[in-house]
């Protein structure tokens, strides 16, 4: 019975995760991008996909993997995350560096750039807060208020950043993924009570 619910668990995650890439994959609308921009857009896409299974890891949902190595994933996938967002920033600067800075000032006329832009900021410094950790001297709990608050603005923001986007993401299972995330997110600060800070 638990092969079958971990082989469940594994198979929901990779569609999950799959269908939305895929769908981005067969959009008509990539034959009028660049190179560098679809990778951009793909980028932004993958680190949409990570942001569903940080949750998961972190919370302990996925069978198989005992805590220390979830979290350990955990750890290597936030850097993988850093790499997404700086790629997908970079590229779009190449294809269009005056839409990065108007979306960097927050003068962008696009409503989903102030969303990408606070996000991304919000990744920086939960990256920040992992790597530095013991040099900051916080107490454990204080770090993790710290990085858990920074997590869920970067999933808050993140989810309203793509569903305002009109891009390659097929919009049902954009939606989907969002959902998926949001979720995620919630029943891991839920179960783990994170905005305690009593022992």
């Amino acid at each position: 019975m638990n092969s079958v619910r971990t082989t469940l668990v594994w198979a929901v995650l990779v569609v999950a995760i799959a269908v939305p890439i895929a769908a981005a994959a067969a959009s008509p609308l990539l034959a009028w991008r660049s190179p560098v921009y679809i990778v951009a857009g793909f980028a932004g896409v993958i680190a949409m996909a990570l942001l569903l299974v940080q949750p998961l890891l972190i919370g302990g949902y996925l069978p198989g993997l005992p805590a220390p190595r979830g979290r350990r994933i955990h750890r290597v996938i936030g850097a993988v995350l850093v790499i997404a967002v700086a790629i997908h920033v970079a590229g779009l600067w190449i294809t269009s560096p005056p839409d990065v800075i108007d979306a960097l000032l927050f003068a962008s006329p696009t409503p989903f750039s102030d969303w990408g832009v606070i996000a991304m900021w919000a990744v920086i410094g939960a990256a920040v807060l992992a790597a530095f950790r013991r040099r900051f001297r916080l107490r454990v709990r204080t770090w993790r208020l710290a990085h858990t608050s920074l997590a869920a603005i970067i999933v808050v923001c993140s989810v309203v950043h793509a569903l305002l986007i009109e891009g390659t993401m097929e919009t049902l299972s954009k939606v989907a993924l969002c959902m998926l995330v949001v979720l995620a997110a919630v029943k891991v600060g839920v179960d783990l009570r994170v905005w305690a800070i009593r022992r």
